[in-house]
């Protein structure tokens, strides 16, 4: 089946941490994640192909939907349940869809990240206006990842909030970039920073080159 079909991130998480659960409830049109609970994330393009994939997940499984995007390129959908075997089963159902296997996803790279310490007052008050998910205070630490595919963004977020204590301010898992942006004290945010690269390294799948980028 798989064609055409480009597998771009195949992103299973194993247990939602608060801050990103509620996230996803924020930002989602369908039914809403639980913190604790099993997720998937499955990029594709060409975007509209996803329609096909969620009801093959959803027909074969009880996995509940909580996203489902469609672009002009690239489809993503996310579900989720109590049990991480459902969750694998769909995985499991849609790889075999596409004739695929799980390594032949895209491995993440990190287009580019950035770390501002000290951060003044009025650019706190920039993000805060543009973010689903927690303040980012004066004086604090801002983090900026742009992973490439999209999805991955997911995955960075919820092993950052595992890692340390910080503030998740936006994850973007959809588009041509994925962005996550997280704030906090500095020792914290580097801490996250060092569990974001190391889960992003250890992603098996094809080659995805391009230009990386550090500030």
């Amino acid at each position: 089946m798989s064609g055409a079909i480009d597998l771009r991130t195949y992103s299973f998480i194993d247990n939602l941490q608060p801050q990103l659960a509620s996230f996803i409830a924020t930002v989602s049109r369908g039914f809403l994640p639980l913190e604790g609970q099993a997720a998937l994330f499955v990029e594709i393009e060409p975007a509209l192909q996803i329609n096909t994939l969620l009801d093959v997940a959803l027909k074969k499984t009880d996995v509940i939907p909580g996203m489902q995007v469609i672009e002009r390129a690239y489809g993503m959908i996310e579900v989720h349940h109590d049990d991480q075997g459902q969750v694998r089963e769909a995985g499991r159902v849609i790889l075999d869809h596409l004739g695929l296997s799980e390594t032949d996803r895209l491995t993440p790279r990190i287009a580019s990240h950035q770390m501002i310490t000290g951060m003044d007052n009025y650019q706190t008050h920039l993000i805060n206006r543009m973010r689903h998910g927690q303040f980012l205070l004066k004086n604090e630490t801002l983090y900026i990842l742009e992973v490439h595919p999209a999805g991955y963004a997911a995955i960075a977020a919820n092993e950052a909030e595992k890692a340390a204590p910080i503030n998740l301010l936006e994850v973007e898992t959809f588009g041509a970039f994925g962005r996550l942006y997280l704030g906090g004290p500095e020792d914290n945010i580097r801490e996250a920073s060092s569990a974001i690269e190391q889960t992003l390294k250890s992603i098996e799948g094809r080659p995805n080159h391009g230009k990386s980028l550090v500030y």
